[in-house]
């Protein structure tokens, strides 16, 4: 029997978030899925990579999103000259009213609740890694001080397709740190037909603010709150396990496509993620569906493809295809 208290905590999300969808829909035409992939990284305390072309409005949803939540954001625009102090911040030497001077921290755009990186392979490696310490400590070291970033934090990252020009891989650490990798398609026809009548028409409202930062933190309370029970979880570790070419279970493709499969961040980001798609649903506790449907988006970005995967055009998703389709719900 579920408590009151909770049924009214899980209804009460699901209603914020209708309204909260609603509210960037104003300005983000289609994108359902993807809008559902960047909500549920909010609630779940996580990050996103946005991958599609340019032209398919994933800038305009981040900043939609930040906007109907009332957070604070930054945007960041990766290009080839960009340093680690243009991101985390750099010591300055300021002088006080008296004339003393004395060195200052000057925080870098990282600083805000909803951190947009946008085109984030157009830079190098090493620019690409300052954002580590961010995305996994939520925190910044500059000398000796290590600088506190305020919850919620999320930082929603896009990038291009490898296959275009100027782009740098992104490193398997800052992979890892990723939530969620979302694939933003191409629009449809009809799609197409809203786009234009809004974009070449009178400029539309931009989004309000239906939440607070205080009421996105008790929702990802809730979000934690959610139930697993043991062979739901058991179900999880073993899809996780089958992507690693090592294990015993893994299927042949696994064998022969991937040099490293997902690590046990990948096992806590398919059930974090399963747990936000459960209560989004209006249920109490995490069906084993929740975890089939979560997995490919939580570990597409974490199998390290070998060269015969590269050279053969074998993505991700084909090989989790394979493994989805060949671990049992459930086990004798």
């Amino acid at each position: 029997m579920i408590e009151p208290a909770v049924q009214q905590a899980v209804q009460r999300l699901r209603d914020d978030v209708a309204r909260l969808r609603a509210e960037v829909g104003r300005r983000l035409v289609g994108q359902a899925p993807v809008l559902d992939g960047v909500i549920t990284c909010l609630l779940a305390g996580g990050h996103a990579l946005l991958e599609g072309v340019p032209g398919v409005g994933k800038t305009m949803l981040v900043r939609a999103l930040a906007q109907a939540t009332g957070l604070r954001f930054s945007r960041i625009q990766f290009t080839p000259d960009l340093v680690p102090a243009d991101i985390l911040g750099t010591m300055v030497l300021a002088e006080s009213e008296r004339g003393a001077r004395a060195l200052e921290f000057r925080p870098g755009p990282v600083f805000a609740h909803v951190v947009l990186a946008d085109e984030v392979n157009r830079a190098t490696p090493k620019t690409q890694s300052a954002l580590l310490e961010a995305m996994q400590e939520h925190a910044v070291t500059i000398g000796r001080t290590t600088h506190p970033l305020e919850e919620p934090y999320v930082v929603l990252a896009t990038q291009n397709p490898l296959e275009m020009e100027g782009t740098y891989p992104l490193p398997e650490a800052q992979l890892d740190r990723f939530l969620l990798k979302l694939l933003v398609p191409l629009p449809d026809r009809a799609q197409m037909h809203e786009i234009l009548d809004r974009t070449t028409g009178t400029e539309p409202p931009d989004p309000q603010p239906v939440l607070d930062r205080a009421r996105i933190l008790e929702m990802r309370r809730t979000v934690r709150e959610v139930a697993v029970a043991r062979h739901v979880q058991d179900y999880a570790i073993r899809i996780v396990e089958a992507t690693r070419p090592q294990a015993p279970s893994a299927p042949e493709s696994v064998r022969r496509f991937v040099r490293w499969g997902a690590s046990p961040r990948g096992a806590q980001a398919v059930l974090l993620a399963a747990k936000v798609r459960a209560v989004l649903d209006g249920r109490y506790a995490v069906a084993t569906e929740d975890v089939r449907e979560t997995a490919k988006p939580a570990l597409r970005h974490r199998l390290v493809p070998s060269f015969e995967a590269q050279a053969e055009g074998i993505e991700a998703d084909r090989v989790l295809d394979d493994v989805l389709a060949r671990v049992p719900e459930t086990v004798d």
